[in-house]
């Protein structure tokens, strides 16, 4: 049996610290989390589709304009999708959420149109914390 050695313990020690700091470094930080609340969410939201949607020319959303409405006394922000010539009409989407975590809605006509596929994987991209447009 070897002798114990105060010095050779201290060593080994001080090898191990080190080896678990240099791991650390190198590990990447984790994604910093989207909040989840609902007006946070729908803030998101809301430039995603500004963006991607109308901004960008989207021949899908040609016809139509974004009216948000995330100042809700309801504790429901939403945004709507309205007819570009007609903003007073009723809206043909509607997408709210309420609560935190924030628990989404979208519907209205354009949920029936091919589009719909679409306007939920932006929605859900966007709710999550994504960016960039489908």
């Amino acid at each position: 049996m070897r002798p114990f050695s105060l010095s050779a313990a201290l060593n080994a020690a001080a090898v191990t610290t080190v080896s678990v700091l240099v791991v650390a470094c190198q590990s990447a930080p984790p994604a910093p989390k989207a909040n989840s609340a609902a007006l946070p969410t729908m803030e998101r939201i809301a430039l995603g589709a500004n963006s991607c949607w109308f901004k960008s020319g989207d021949a899908a959303f040609k016809t139509y304009r974004l009216a948000p409405e995330l100042n809700s006394f309801s504790g429901k922000p939403r945004i709507l999708v309205v007819p570009r010539r007609s903003p007073e009409s009723r809206p043909l989407l509607v997408v709210q959420a309420e609560g935190h975590p924030a628990k989404l809605s979208a519907f209205g006509p354009l949920m029936d149109e091919p589009v719909s596929g679409r306007v939920a994987a932006d929605v859900k991209r966007w709710a999550a914390g994504g960016t960039g447009c489908s």
